[in-house]
């Protein structure tokens, strides 16, 4: 029987999915990672891409029944928190440092009780300057916030992962180190949402992470 990986997050995650057909999982690092595994291991692997664009942890854990749960999966990876801090910046609607990792601990927790075999992966939570981040005359302060907020979020995450036995796949480093090759929108177009090239650095951190969970 095919094993299930399912991919949870946000609009990173989303990629323009079809939400009506699960044979289309989007532009982004689902489907590079979907390709490459369902190539190289015909037939070994059912993928379903759950990301949904906008989401704070709040809102991933709002829908666990329909959208994790109910899929069963076999893997899960998981990246959510930019929303967590830009919601708050742009729309007072943020979740709070104390609140992310309350509710990721709650999600994982009851992930886990139904589904005790289950291998999940936490993905680093990520930023750079772009058009999206950088200051502006009203927020001259704007870019500072981000990186400090998405910074806070990926320290939060990583005790997520600790306190269960997760992988936690880190990111942030390696986009800024790939910054040292081309200017950050050619990695996230705006500061956020990876471009291909981006995408492309996510899957081969993803796949080798896998690598070690994989059976």
């Amino acid at each position: 029987m095919a094993k299930v990986i399912l991919f949870q997050g946000d609009s990173i995650t989303d990629a323009d999915r079809c939400k009506t057909n699960d044979f289309n999982s989007g532009c982004g690092y689902a489907t590079y990672i979907k390709a490459q595994l369902g190539f190289d291991y015909p037939g070994k692997y059912v993928f379903y891409n759950r990301g949904v664009s906008g989401n704070r942890v709040i809102d991933m854990y709002a829908r666990i029944v329909n959208d994790t749960l109910n899929l069963k999966p076999d893997y899960m990876s998981i990246l959510i928190g930019v929303n967590d801090i830009w919601h708050g910046i742009d729309w007072a609607n943020g979740t709070g440092l104390e609140r992310y990792e309350k509710v990721y601990n709650m999600f994982i927790e009851e992930v886990k009780a139904e589904l005790p075999d289950i291998k999940i992966m936490i993905l680093e939570p990520f930023v750079l300057r772009a058009s999206a981040t950088d200051n502006t005359p009203e927020q001259p302060d704007r870019f500072e916030k981000f990186r400090t907020g998405v910074g806070e979020m990926a320290k939060a995450a990583r005790r997520v992962a600790q306190k269960h036995g997760l992988v936690f796949v880190e990111l942030q480093d390696k986009f800024d180190k790939a910054c040292e090759l081309e200017e950050p929108s050619y990695w996230l177009a705006d500061g956020v949402h990876p471009t291909a090239m981006g995408y492309e650095l996510m899957k081969r951190e993803w796949l080798k992470a896998f690598a070690g969970i994989a059976e």
